[in-house]
């Protein structure tokens, strides 16, 4: 799988901490998930600015394809962007990336999240606000994925 970086706006550095690394050196393949989430709260906080005290979001799947190993001493970062809304949920994907010593970036894992907006008083299902929405739409055009069903 190849992802054409050019196509995400969105990029944070993600540190690796001692406690994400396995006997062998190398990132344990439950952490990966933790370093999606880092990418997706920046992103929801400083693209999107969603307000998660009036809307609360969650997770209704992910996907991870493991490509190359990250160790203690990479340098890391991963990309984001928003692929498909629809009416209360959308999907976001991932492309977590090392330095080589050339520093040209090699891409050692992809994800995909549904993510689901949520009501947590009520406990349902709630439609995407709208600010939220336009924000993500003006943010990852082109190529976003839109729908209203």
């Amino acid at each position: 799988m190849s992802e054409d970086l050019s196509n995400f706006k969105f990029k944070t550095p993600i540190p690796i901490r001692f406690s994400d690394i396995d006997a062998y050196g190398n990132v344990s393949n439950t952490i990966y998930l933790t370093y999606f989430e880092i990418t997706r709260l920046r992103y929801w906080r400083d693209i999107v600015e969603w307000d998660l005290n009036s809307c609360g979001v969650i997770l209704g799947r992910s996907e991870i394809n493991y490509l190359k190993p990250i160790t203690v001493d990479d340098n890391i970062a991963c990309y984001l962007r928003t692929s498909r809304i629809g009416n209360s949920s959308f999907d976001v994907i991932y492309v977590l990336v090392k330095t080589n010593a050339d520093g040209e970036e090699e891409i050692c894992t992809t994800g995909k999240s549904v993510c689901i907006s949520y009501d947590y008083a009520n406990n349902r299902s709630v439609p995407i606000p709208q600010r939220e929405r336009q924000r993500m739409i003006e943010y990852d055009e082109p190529g976003l994925i839109t729908n209203t069903n």
